[in-house]
Formats: structure tokens, sequence, C-alpha cells
């Protein structure tokens, strides 16, 4: 299936600016081609494969983490910290409070207070203290899919009301149902707010924020924004977070950002929730204590310091190489696979294909290049209401990894288009 009139491919749209970096973007000092062992240290995405995908041996495209390094700095600070030797209880500390407010400030001109700043041992975790802290059970709360899976397995274990306001999808771009969204805010506590949104990569404009933000405090429906993927910005268009717009909008919501997509981290469990509400800031405090989750990992503070003081020079080349990756699925794709549509992310390293020409729905599109390609990649069910037909492919990886799985999957469609055509010859 091939674009529709009025729909740019990568390969299409010249003036992208991640289809063609410069010389000087291109000579990157920081080798991320440069393979990583990571089979055999508990490594979710690797060492999870037989299980996940029933074969051990597919190129793992899934989980929503990098197959780089950490910047040199943060192996140097946790080496350092290490070499120290005493790993007591640890809390936030003024270095850790500055680092966190410094970079916001820093790469998205969003100034944030210290006592704003609470702790939560990742996002996820964060999210579940939040809807117990801020709702009951059956209380309702707004997702936007097809989005994170994580959110509806928050809702539905803690016996709240999933509230679907379905992303609207024209084939090239999606856009908010702002009629639906505020019908559904009437009747709900909470909206989950992914910004960037995972999986589709975009990026929500001022005029999409404000435009939600109105609805929600007109109807008293706290927004909770999963920011996560803001330093992950690949177009033009800026990340704006949300509290960052109006006092009214930070008084009504709650932040959660973190290094953990940014630097590769994830597996340290540390993530910062930005509350400026006292009232909101107390009711989460209590539960994050309740369950005795207040304490900090004292190697995740170390490297989230590291990481955000002197990580900047290693993320900016991290982004330049995603781009890279980005245009070589764009081109690949263009060329050798047009049943498939994509468009490239405006932020995360996380690409959305179409894939609903090749007729295959739900869990069996995941398998086709499970079996047939030796690929795994997470199919569009996953992530709810409109997802159905798609898969999200991971491009944080080295690119001649990338290439091989791209043609892995190119020959698995032409083998079927093969058969597919001498079954209908019959």
């Amino acid at each position: 299936m091939r674009d529709e009139p009025g729909t740019l491919s990568c390969a299409q749209d010249r003036s992208s600016a991640w289809c063609h970096q410069t010389k000087e973007e291109r000579r990157l000092r920081y080798d991320f081609d440069r393979p990583v062992q990571r089979e055999g240290t508990g490594s979710v995405k690797w060492d999870g494969r037989k299980a996940r995908f029933g074969a051990a041996d597919v190129v793992p495209l899934w989980v929503a983490d990098m197959d780089f390094q950490a910047p040199k700095p943060v192996l140097d600070a946790l080496a350092e910290r290490v070499r120290h030797g005493v790993f007591g209880y640890t809390a936030t500390s003024a270095d850790y409070q500055r680092a966190v407010i410094n970079w916001q400030e820093r790469r998205h001109h969003f100034t944030a207070r210290p006592e704003w700043l609470c702790h939560s041992p990742g996002v996820v975790a964060g999210l579940s203290l939040m809807v117990s802290a801020y709702t009951a059970p059956g209380d309702g709360v707004i997702i936007q899919p097809p989005v994170y899976h994580q959110f509806n397995a928050v809702l539905k274990a803690l016996g709240r009301k999933t509230v679907d306001n379905p992303l609207q999808y024209d084939g090239h771009r999606y856009t908010i149902d702002f009629e639906d969204l505020e019908q559904k805010a009437q009747s709900a506590k909470l909206l989950f707010l992914c910004n960037p949104h995972n999986p589709i990569g975009q990026v929500w404009s001022r005029a999409d924020l404000i435009r939600l933000g109105e609805i929600c405090i007109r109807y008293g429906v706290l927004v909770i924004a999963d920011e996560v993927h803001a330093d992950l910005v690949l177009g033009d268009t800026p990340h704006v977070p949300f509290a960052s717009i109006s006092e009214e909008f930070a008084s009504h919501s709650v932040t959660c950002v973190a290094p953990s997509k940014t630097f590769n981290l994830a597996g340290m469990q540390t993530a910062v929730v930005i509350i400026p509400d006292p009232d909101l800031r107390h009711a989460y405090d209590r539960w994050l204590h309740d369950y005795h989750l207040w304490g900090l990992n004292p190697l995740a503070a170390t490297a989230l310091i590291a990481a955000y003081d002197q990580g900047e020079e290693w993320l900016d080349q991290l982004l330049a190489y995603l781009r890279q990756n980005v245009a070589l699925v764009c081109r690949f794709i263009a060329e050798k696979l047009p049943e498939i549509r994509v468009r490239p992310p405006e932020a995360t390293y996380l690409m959305w294909l179409d894939c609903r020409a090749l007729g295959l729905e739900e869990a069996a599109l995941e398998r086709f290049f499970v079996e047939e390609a030796g690929v795994g990649l997470d199919g569009g069910h996953q992530f709810g209401s409109g997802g159905s037909g798609f898969l999200r492919l991971n491009v944080a990886l080295p690119q001649a990894t990338l290439l091989v799985a791209l043609k892995k999957m190119e020959q698995a469609v032409r083998n079927r288009s093969v058969s597919e055509g001498a079954k209908a010859a019959r």
C-alpha cells in the first residue's frame, strides 16, 4: 500500500531535517555502531526473547530501551561511586534537585522548583501511586489510544475505569478528538497525557495542549503528563512541557520525567515526579511513604546527576544517529517494502509501521514477522484502539543490525507475496 495523496514518506520529503544530515552530523564522536553484548545480562529485551516470542534468536526490536552504552561521564561517575563502597539509604540531594531543574530549564524552558520534585521508582510505578492517591476504585481515567500499553494495565490492576479518547488518524497524522474528549471529561477524574506520544512518535503542539488543558480544567480532570520521551525530539516541533504553559496548567497537572529513555538508564528504576500543587504533592508523598518507596538507589542518583550535568554532548550525538536510523528505515521501506507505510517520528526512537495492507491483524501480524522473518516487534494491538494492523519498531540499535532486520522483513513479505500469488493462480 503506497502513500495516499498528500502523504509524504521520508524518502519523498527532502526538506525533512532527519532525512539529510550534514557531514558534520554524520561524523559522530561516539561510536553508536559498535555492538554491545547484552545476552546473559538479564536483559528483558534480549534474554526475554524466548518467553516473549517463542524463539531465542529473533532480532529484538521491541522493548523501549537502547542497545547503546550510557554516556562515559555516567559510567565514570558510577565507577567512582562504586569505589566509595558504601551504599546506605539515600534521599534526594541538593545536587540531584539542581541537576533536574537545570536540565528542564535548559532543554525545555520549564522552570521547576526544588520543593516540586518527588521521587518515583520508575514512571509506571509513579502512575500507579498517582492513581491510588487521586482516584477511587471505579473512577474514570482517560487515555488516548493507540497509546503506551502500561497505562491501561495500571488502571485495570487498580480497579479504575479506562475511558478511551481514541486518536483520529487520516493516514498522514494523528489528531485529538476534542469533541469526544469534552464529553468523556465530564465523567473522569484523571487524564494520562503521553507527550511525546508512544507509540506514534508525535509531539503535541502548544495549541493542542492548551485546548486539552482547558477542557480538563473546565471539568476538574487532573492531567498526568508522561513526558519521559521529551528529550528525544528528532524533528522541528519542540516539546512543550504541559506544566510550563501557565501557572493554572501547572497547578492542575503532575509531570513525569526521567533520564531512563534519554540516557538508556531504564534499569536504574528512577524517575522524577514534578507536582507544583502542595495538596497534590502531599497526597502523592503519603502513598510513596506508605509503600516505603521513598528511598533512592544510590547508583541511580549518581547516574541521574552525571547524565543531566555532563550527558548533553552524548545526547546530541545520539539524536543525530537516531535520525540516520529513521532515514534508513524510511528509505528502505519506500524502496523495498511499499506494502508498509511509515512516517518519521517527531520524537522517540520508536517508529509506527502501518502494515494494514498485508491483511494481517491482531497478534497474527506480530507472529508473521517472528516466524517468517525472525524479527521481534511489538504488535500494535497491544496499544489499544486503533493499533490493529500496526507494528512498533525500535530503531535505537547499531545501523548494521537494523539493516539486517529490515532485509529479513523484506524477504518475509516477498515470500508471502509469492505464496499468495501461487494460491491465487490455482
